[in-house]
């Protein structure tokens, strides 16, 4: 139950393409998100899937069923927007049953089936309220519970927690996945957030200008993406141009204009795509995995030392991030706040530090335009 299936499916308005021939199959009972800037399409493909809109071409299948042309209200599919919806001169009890009530459902059943689903978003207790007295989160849970007591096949989520304070947003992203584990059927997500993405998914599709760049688990895409836009987009990163001028069993050497002694990275060849010498690539290398010290670490094989110039400090109570000048470059570091030395002395501004990293930690993406 639950799968669905695009097919070359495309939506246009007038002259703008908002999705562009996009194929894609997400599973049964996958949590499943769409990520992407304001206006790639994902909220397009999302109203395409419940009916809302049309697809100008391509098709749309729910169980090897084609409902490309079928009303919303024949496609067993639920959708929650970010303002929820509820009916406010309905109490919450009123609410979650007003789908069963449409039904004509025996009103035996319908008490049976509203006390179940009210103990699974954990709002029993307030089943006799009316949304105005609840606050942004119990009116979503209550936005979800009316949705899946429908039992839809699958239930579609437009930036449900986009409303509600960074707190309440990270608490109801963690409840929006244990309802998923209990009733079990497929989620479709669509946020512009990268941090709520890699939260709640079990796959992601990361989209721009109306097409698909990426799909994937969470941590391959950020630990490998396929493009600069996919790297750029999931997290932070640094990116450095080069050409390969060099391979070995277990490195490839790296030519970069990063203007260092020798001018050369290296990086391990055993996970990386495949690459010949002359390849022009650029290497993706997060700010997390990068060390930082005012001391010049044991030169190794395996380990990319750099010096540069401290540029700005910004403290971010988890972690410490650098601005530091290489060359012409910058690059953005990371420094994890593990624990507090009271007698070390902090890095400042304008210090001259060393960044070094393992061969291991970048990662190649191909530049198709320069190859």
């Amino acid at each position: 139950m639950g799968e669905i299936r695009l097919e070359n499916v495309s939506k246009s308005f007038g002259n703008f393409k908002a999705v562009d021939n996009v194929s894609l199959t997400i599973n049964n009972g996958e949590l499943f998100s769409f990520l992407g800037p304001s206006g790639c399409g994902k909220t397009t493909i999302l109203r395409m899937i419940a009916g809302f809109e049309m697809p100008t071409k391509g098709r749309i299948y729910i169980e090897n069923q084609d409902i490309t042309e079928l009303p919303p209200y024949k496609r067993q599919v639920n959708t929650i927007f970010q303002n929820y919806s509820l009916f406010p001169h309905m109490s919450i009890f009123e609410n979650v049953a007003f789908g069963l009530r449409i039904k004509k459902v025996p009103e035996k059943e319908i008490k049976k089936q509203v006390h179940e689903m009210l103990d699974i978003v954990q709002m029993y207790d307030h089943k006799d309220k009316y949304p105005n007295a609840i606050s942004g989160g119990q009116k979503q849970r209550i936005a979800i519970g009316r949705a899946l007591i429908n039992k839809p096949k699958v239930l579609l989520l437009d930036e449900p927690v986009a409303a509600l304070d960074l707190k309440l947003r990270q608490r109801m992203i963690i409840e929006l996945m244990n309802i998923h584990d209990l009733v079990g059927i497929t989620f479709i997500y669509v946020t512009h957030d990268q941090s709520e993405a890699m939260s709640v998914s079990d796959r992601m599709t990361i989209m721009n200008k109306g097409q698909i760049i990426q799909t994937g688990q969470p941590d391959d895409i950020y630990e490998r993406p396929n493009s600069i836009f996919s790297a750029y987009f999931i997290g932070d990163t640094n990116l450095i141009a080069g050409k390969v001028v060099g391979i070995e069993d277990e490195f490839i050497e790296i030519e970069t204009d990063l203007q260092q002694e020798g001018n050369k990275v290296v990086l391990d060849s055993s996970c990386h795509l495949k690459v010949d010498i002359g390849t022009k690539i650029t290497l993706s290398l997060r700010p997390e995995k990068i060390a930082i010290s005012r001391k010049q670490p044991a030169i190794k094989s395996d380990f990319n030392i750099l010096k540069g110039k401290i540029e700005d400090i910004l403290y971010l109570g988890t972690h410490t991030q650098y601005i530091v000048k290489v060359g012409q470059h910058k690059f953005r570091v990371f420094n994890q706040h593990k624990r507090v030395y009271f007698d070390d002395v902090a890095l400042d501004w304008e210090e001259d530090v060393y960044l070094f990293w393992h061969d291991i930690d970048s990662f190649v993406i191909l530049d198709q335009e320069n190859n």
